[in-house]
C-alpha cells in the first residue's frame, strides 16, 4: 500500500539537528488520510524534511499542507515552503517542499529554485537556507532524471554550484536515480 518511498535519507546536522530527505511518488491529492498519518508518523522525530516529487498540479501544495497540519497536530510547531514547478519538459513538471520544526530551524530569505543550468539540469535543485542555533546551512532538493537517463550526467553540475555560492554551506539531499556505487 506504502509504495511512495524511493528515497529515504537521514542526515544529522548541527548539534543533532536532522535532515530527511523522501520522495513521496506522486505526492497530491491521491494520498488518504491514513497516508498522510503514516508520513506525519514517520517524519514527526525529524527536523528539516526535503522532499521530492510534489504534484505541480493535482493536490500537490494541498497535500504539504494537510502533512504540515497533521504535524502540528503531534506537539510541535511546523512550518513549510513549496516551490514553484520545474521546469521539466521530459517528464512533466513537479514541485518539491520543505518542512521543518520552528523550534529547531529558522528559516532565513526565501527558498529558490536554481535556475543556474536549467538548460543542463531537467528538474532544478530547490535551495532553502536555514538557521540552526546560529549556524547557517542551505539544503538543496533535487530529484535528478531516471536511471536510463543517466542521472550523473545533470549530478556534476553540483560542483558548479558550490563554486557558484561559495560562502554558503551547502547540503545536497534528494533522490539522484543513481545505483549506491
Amino acid at each position: 500500500k506504502f509504495l511512495y518511498l524511493f528515497i529515504f535519507f537521514s542526515l544529522p546536522i548541527i548539534s543533532q539537528t536532522k535532515l530527511l530527505s523522501w520522495n513521496i511518488q506522486n505526492f497530491g491529492k491521491s494520498k488518504s488520510n491514513q497516508e498522510i498519518a503514516f508520513i506525519a508518523n514517520t517524519i514527526k522525530d525529524y527536523d528539516i524534511i526535503a522532499i521530492q516529487e510534489v504534484v505541480a498540479g493535482n493536490g500537490g501544495a494541498q497535500a504539504v499542507a494537510r502533512l504540515a497540519d497533521e504535524l502540528n497536530r503531534k506537539g510541535a510547531k511546523w512550518d513549510y515552503r513549496i516551490s514553484a514547478p520545474t521546469s521539466s519538459i521530459t517528464k512533466g513538471t513537479e514541485r518539491y517542499a520543505f518542512v521543518w520544526k520552528t523550534r529547531n530551524a529558522k528559516l532565513k530569505g526565501k527558498p529558490w529554485l536554481e535556475q543556474k543550468y536549467h538548460l543542463e539540469i531537467e528538474r532544478e535543485p530547490y535551495f532553502a537556507t536555514f538557521d540552526i542555533k546560529g549556524k547557517t546551512i542551505t539544503v538543496a532538493s533535487f530529484h535528478a532524471i531516471p536511471k536510463n537517463k543517466y542521472p550523473e550526467t545533470e549530478i556534476k553540475y553540483f560542483k558548479l554550484l558550490t563554486q557558484e555560492y561559495p560562502t554558503l554551506n551547502l547540503v545536497f539531499t534528494g533522490d539522484f536515480n543513481c545505483s549506491q556505487s
